[in-house]
This record gives structure tokens, sequence and C-alpha cells, in this order.
């Protein structure tokens, strides 16, 4: 497979190329982002798969909070969680994306997807390969095109961000987060020992630098700066240095409910890619 969708393919697809058979790997804010993006565009036959207890901060803009509730909206679309692959017919039919716990990535053999997104954000490739599909398209580092994929799509803030890579990587992971008025590494708040979460503040609230924000175990957390808490885990057991929080110091309530900038513009890359390879 080369990254082209071949007449066969776009045929199978059904009389419309939004009949096409999206998966996507993970269902984190950026892949949520990017599935959004895609059923704007009419593709709306999507499947994402999740780990059985997804650790997301940005909660109130993830289709991964379907694993927990059922169901999650963001931005007028709906996500719904599914136990297996005959339930997916329904969801599609009733204009949903589905999201399924598969952490071994089983439904890619069966469904035989016209097109698959890595966008676990792992900072590496888990096992995804070109074989997966017509298209394989890779999110961040770790992923070369085309040994391991057939596109990646850059990820890091800046002058590239969502740039489409046909041949080699995208940037090095840094570990700094890109600069919001600033602020980088402030912005992530991590946990300080392995243990349970306390949550005090919720998403949404404005939060005062020094102010307490959750506890993991005995210890607490405190925000670094002013700012609105844009994302915050639920409670559950983490692993030390954990990603917990996210503090945005912009303060624009409203930028905690719906798709970020960053992941908007990583599924407008990802978008391209697919009609990049219809069309050719």
């Amino acid at each position: 497979m080369d990254g082209t969708l071949s007449s066969a393919d776009k045929r199978t697809a059904g009389s419309s190329l939004s009949d096409l058979k999206i998966i996507v790997k993970g269902a984190g804010d950026v892949a949520t982002g990017i599935a959004i993006r895609l059923f704007m565009s009419n593709f709306t036959r999507i499947l994402m798969m999740e780990i059985p207890a997804p650790l997301c901060v940005r909660r109130t803009v993830s289709f991964s909070e379907a694993v927990y509730e059922g169901e999650m909206g963001v931005e007028g679309i709906t996500a719904e969680l599914i136990v297996g692959l005959d339930e997916l017919d329904g969801v599609w039919e009733r204009r949903h994306v589905a999201v399924m716990v598969d952490p071994r990535w089983t439904a890619v053999e069966v469904l035989k997807p016209h097109v698959v997104v890595d966008a676990i954000m792992a900072k590496r490739n888990l096992g995804t390969k070109p074989e997966e599909a017509p298209l394989v398209i890779g999110v961040g580092p770790g992923f070369n095109a085309p040994l391991d994929v057939h596109v990646v799509v850059e990820s890091k803030r800046g002058h590239d961000l969502g740039k489409t890579i046909y041949d080699g990587f995208a940037e090095s992971y840094t570990g700094v987060p890109g600069s919001v008025m600033g602020y980088t590494t402030e912005r992530v708040l991590r946990s300080p020992m392995a243990g349970p979460v306390k949550n005090v503040k919720r998403i949404g609230d404005e939060v005062k630098k020094g102010e307490l924000v959750l506890y993991v175990g005995s210890e607490p957390t405190y925000a670094p700066f002013d700012g609105v808490l844009r994302g915050l885990i639920r409670e559950i057991d983490v692993e030390a240095r954990e990603k917990i929080g996210d503090i945005d110091p912009r303060g624009i309530k409203e930028y905690c409910y719906t798709v970020s900038d960053k992941a908007r513009a990583i599924g407008g890359g990802v978008l391209e890619a697919v009609l990049h390879s219809m069309n050719r």
C-alpha cells in the first residue's frame, strides 16, 4: 500500500466518498479535533479506539469521555461508546462518532478501514504500520513516512503546525509545551507522586497563583499563575509526573469547551492528507 486510495477502494466506500471508513487511534483532545474536522467535511463513518481508562486532561473537548459516560458531545457532535463492531452501523446511522475500548486495535483487522489515523500522541510509534489501511497517517513525532505510515502530520506549535510530510519525520519531542503568553512548562500541572486524584477545582474555574487545585494522595498541587483551568484529570489513580491539569493564562473560559487551535490545525492536516490521497 502506497498511501493512495485506489479506484477499487473508492468503489467499496459506496456511492459517496463520505462513506469511507476511518479509524482514529486515540480519542483525546487532539484526536477529537481531527474527528470533528473530518466529520464536518462529511466523513462521518468514524471509529475511535481507546484504552480502558483514558488519562485525559482536556476532558470537556475529548470524545474519550464516552468511555466513562457512555456518550460525549463536543461542538455539537456526539460520540457514542460501543462494545462491539455490530453496533457501528446504528451509531453511524444516528450520525454519531463511535468510540470503542480496543487497546490492541483489533478492529483494524476486522473493519478493514480505508483510512487509519494514529493520534495517540505517545511521541513514539506504538506499532502502527502502513499495511493497516490504504492510507495510514501518523500525528506527531515517532513516525517516519513512508516507512511507518504513509503521511506524517506535524503536531508542534509553530510555523509548520498541521503540515503534511510524505518523506521524513515530524519535529522531535522537546518536552516543552508551546508558549502561550510566555508560559510553557508552567501551564501543565503534573502529579507530584503516584496515587489517587482528588479534585478541588473544576474545568472552567478561574484560579489565582498559589490557589489549591487538587490533591494526589496527600500532596497538594497549586496554580503556578493566574488563569483558567482548561483541563483537569478525572479522579483516578495516576503515576508520578503524570499530566493532571492545564492552566490557560489567557483567562478565556470559552476556550475550555471548544477544540484548540492546535487540534484544529492538526485536523486540517489530516483532512488534507485524506483528500490528497483520494484525488490522485
